[in-house]
């Protein structure tokens, strides 16, 4: 009787602990099966976007906006005949005079004064040849040599630029070119700023001495102007 009445306890008992056995276990499995998966999650926020600079987890080093190109100060500008933001010149508001540099017998300053309410700006260096004010043909005029430099030169309202033109910088005495007698200047001599209508001329006189004429570039001081011409190409 006694060995009849205990296997019945005896399955109970077994079914009852595997029942637990798979309660306890359930969780665990069910945990990985469903539970969030970091790795993955850590995958996806690490891509780069669109034309993103770096790689997963590298350090930020900007926003991925194309940079702002900036005109150097005096650089070439259209935004308007003498605007604040130094458009070119308005030959209207500019006053341009040439005289003999003291102390230096072939060299001649050239100085243009803004005098209009605004910065404007001008070519590098003016619009400048030599020739024969009797002379029909100009074709043949002499250039001067041009000291180096490309950009735009601001002229602040009622400030002057300075130029030094150098008739002869050799300071020959013989073999200097015949005939001329007049210099030709054009304030602004970039991108037809200015209309031909606006040359000025400058006599020089009939005992000016003319080989390998050079000129600087506008400056704001008389002082830089002779540095810069000084620097042109003999």
């Amino acid at each position: 009787m006694s060995v009849r009445h205990r296997r019945p306890l005896l399955v109970a008992t077994v079914l009852a602990g595997a029942g637990l056995a798979l309660t306890a276990c359930g969780p665990d499995n069910t945990d990985t099966a469903t539970g969030p998966a970091p790795a993955a999650s850590n995958t996806v926020a690490a891509k780069p976007t669109a034309g993103g600079p770096g790689t997963a987890g590298a350090p930020t080093t900007g926003t991925g906006a194309r940079p702002t190109t900036h005109a150097p100060s005096g650089g070439s500008t259209k935004s308007g005949s003498g605007g604040a933001a130094g458009g070119p010149c308005d030959v209207q508001n500019l006053s341009i005079h040439l005289s003999a540099r003291s102390g230096a017998p072939s060299q001649r300053v050239i100085e243009v004064q803004n005098k209009g309410g605004n910065a404007c700006t001008l070519s590098a260096t003016p619009g400048v040849d030599l020739g024969n004010s009797a002379t029909r043909d100009q074709s043949k005029n002499l250039k001067p040599i041009l000291a180096a430099g490309t950009m735009r030169y601001t002229v602040a309202a009622g400030k002057t630029a300075y130029v030094v033109l150098d008739l002869d910088p050799s300071g020959a005495t013989a073999g200097t070119t015949p005939g001329i007698n007049e210099v030709n200047v054009l304030a602004d001599d970039e991108d037809g700023n200015m209309p031909l209508a606006s040359i000025q001329n400058f006599p020089l006189g009939a005992d000016a001495k003319v080989l390998n004429p050079s000129m600087g570039m506008y400056r704001a001081t008389l002082a830089e102007a002779v540095a810069s011409v000084a620097s042109a190409p003999n």
